[in-house]
């Protein structure tokens, strides 16, 4: 018989476990605070548990602190609570198992019922698991980077080669793509990760402070210098500095960094002794860096002063067979209190996702799974939640077929893709929006890849 743990919070009032459920394989674990429920929690993992209501409404802290067990934990698990009749007619009570409990009972307890809400919120809890992130994955202190696709696991294996050496690196890569966070995994995987990392944004300070951010100054260097100020490359001594947009950087402190580049030096505006720093660069852009150098916006001996290694971080839409495993990976991991209900998405939504443009990438990614996760009002997301336009993903094509035959397959994808999207993934109402038959659509679909895409 399947040993199943089952985690019992239960305050004031003392309830027994019917010795059916003993009996059906259920091994309860009493706890009677809730640090002692997440203690249990952490430890044994339990996919359901009970919870005693028979406190709630008379310690506001406590009721916090319950919310905040529940919140945290009904993502991972199912809970049923156990109600006396009298605190139904609280709205503080109603409002807790509206949010968060998967079934309850009010008391006296009917055992048979309870046994069969138990088993069946044990395999909602062992159905709802998340895809398993079997996939690749590269982690930081500040997040994760996900891919399973042929793409990914080229970047992953680049990655292991540029963290084991000291050279200046340029991440290429649309917005949204997570060069910093690639930045980021570089460094704690090199020799310097117990020093300095300072990520600097070029496109972020204005024109006249940026020599001063990067290099610093000395007091009474100019006016408001009241005070030395460190700048970020000095900062970053021992360690490594990103620099993030680095295409934004004007030409005049192009040729700073460059200096400092040749010479490991810096001088402090309004100093005059050389500072000597020992530093890693990491350079960052979304910008075509050799189009800017011909037309003049880019020097080309800073570019290859950074671009000793160089790193392409591929778009969204060029890793579709990630997008599920990203999606399920913030569902699990943001705030939990934006919504607890929600368990999944819906296939039509999954779809919607893997065929949309994600102009914005994987950052648009986790702000759509968080504004689903706000909107839902069911247990699974669905296409609507998401609120992605149909067209949206359109405007940046541009036929590239170099055949006739090329281009009408190019084609022939964009509009049934269309029809899908403002459909709902409806086959059956695309085909007629497309004046052909459910076949004929079906049979289009999977010469194009549409059924798996």
């Amino acid at each position: 018989m399947e040993v199943r743990e089952l985690l019992c919070l239960r305050t004031a009032r003392v309830w027994i476990m019917p010795r059916e459920a003993l009996a059906a394989g259920w091994l309860p674990c009493l706890v009677s605070t809730v640090n002692e429920a997440i203690e249990q929690y952490e430890r044994r993992h339990p996919r359901v548990g009970i919870i005693l209501l028979d406190h709630f409404g008379i310690d506001a802290n406590a009721d916090r602190e319950l919310e905040s067990l529940l919140a945290r934990t009904c993502s991972n698990m199912e809970w049923i609570g156990l109600v006396p009749p009298e605190m139904m007619e609280q709205p503080a009570v109603c409002d807790i198992l509206a949010k968060y409990l998967y079934d309850y009972h009010t008391l006296p307890v009917d055992d048979s019922r309870l046994i069969t809400s138990l088993g069946h919120a044990y395999g909602m809890a062992s159905l709802r698991v998340a895809p398993p992130l079997h996939c690749g994955m590269m982690a930081t202190g500040h997040g994760c980077m996900i891919g399973d696709s042929p793409a990914m696991r080229k970047v992953f294996h680049q990655l292991d080669k540029i963290a084991s050496v000291d050279s200046s690196v340029i991440l290429i890569g649309e917005s949204g793509t997570g060069k910093e966070l690639a930045a980021r995994i570089i460094f704690q995987h090199s020799a310097r990760r117990n020093r300095p990392f300072v990520a600097v944004n070029c496109g972020a300070i204005p024109t006249n402070l940026i020599q001063s951010e990067l290099f610093g100054h000395e007091k009474g260097s100019f006016t408001g210098a009241f005070r030395r100020q460190i700048g970020h490359i000095e900062a970053a001594s021992g360690g490594t500095l990103f620099l993030d947009e680095i295409g934004d950087l004007p030409l005049e402190l192009q040729v700073n960094l460059l200096r400092f580049l040749q010479e490991r030096q810096i001088t402090r505006i309004g100093g005059t002794e050389p500072i000597s720093v020992d530093i890693r660069v990491i350079a960052a852009t979304n910008r075509d860096l050799r189009e800017d150098i011909r037309m003049g916006r880019f020097r080309k001996d800073l570019y290859f002063r950074l671009c000793v290694l160089d790193l392409e971080l591929p778009p969204l839409r060029e890793r579709r067979g990630d997008i599920e495993l990203l999606a399920y990976h913030f569902l699990c991991n943001l705030e939990p209190s934006l919504n607890p209900l929600v368990r999944g998405f819906s296939p039509s939504a999954l779809q919607l996702m893997r065929s949309y443009h994600w102009p914005g990438n994987v950052r648009e990614l986790k702000n759509r799974v968080a504004r689903a996760l706000v909107m839902c009002e069911k247990r699974v997301i669905s296409p609507h939640d998401l609120e992605l336009e149909p067209e949206s993903q359109f405007t940046e094509h541009s036929i590239q077929g170099s055949t006739l035959a090329e281009a009408r397959a190019e084609a022939e994808v964009l509009v049934m893709q269309r029809a899908l999207l403002s459909c709902g993934y409806n086959v059956m109402a695309a085909a007629r929006k497309l004046g052909v038959s459910r076949v004929t659509l079906y049979r289009m679909m999977e010469k194009y890849k549409l059924l798996t895409s």
